[in-house]
């Protein structure tokens, strides 16, 4: 396949596409520290139409409130990297594009930007799925290695990616 993307990551696309496509899903995501790679993953693959729905970037805190509905006082509190904010942005998107699940993503890539609380490395993920009460998103705050910027980005599109698989069936 002629891409320009690392093959593990046009690999992990291509099963997430083919599992949702087999399931009936679509799915829209939330990116921040990924910049839309994660979108840019999926839409490598041919047929990415029928799954992917939206992808919205929101680099800046602004852009979660005003793109995904983000509340200024949970980004006050919490931090564009937690939790809240992750769940916040999941929630919105799975809104405003009507998908069937929606992962957000939100981190520090570097080099600059960590703390001792949220170093370089640490990414938050969000999964919210229609149908489920708000209660229901699933959540989890990441610590990847810091093999500089595209190596953190990269780690977490990967990780992005696996939270967009459906459910194994039993």
């Amino acid at each position: 396949m002629d891409t320009l993307l690392p093959p593990d990551l046009v690999a992990a696309a291509t099963r997430v596409v083919e599992a949702n496509r087999a399931a009936g899903r679509t799915v829209a995501l939330a990116e921040s520290c990924t910049g839309g790679l994660v979108a840019a993953a999926l839409t490598e693959v041919p047929g990415s139409s029928e799954v992917l729905l939206a992808s919205i970037v929101t680099y800046s805190d602004e852009a979660k409130q005003a793109l995904l509905k983000v509340a200024g006082d949970v980004l006050e509190t919490f931090g564009a990297v937690s939790i809240a904010t992750a769940w916040a942005m999941a929630c919105g998107a799975l809104e405003r594009s009507g998908a069937d699940v929606a992962v957000a993503i939100t981190g520090i890539a570097g080099p600059g930007g960590g703390s001792e609380k949220k170093p370089v490395g640490t990414v938050v993920f969000a999964r919210a799925e229609k149908g489920h009460e708000q209660a229901d998103v699933h959540a989890d705050r990441k610590q990847f290695d810091n093999n500089g910027r595209a190596g953190v980005r990269l780690q977490a599109a990967l990780c992005a990616l696996e939270l967009l698989m459906p459910p194994a069936a039993p």
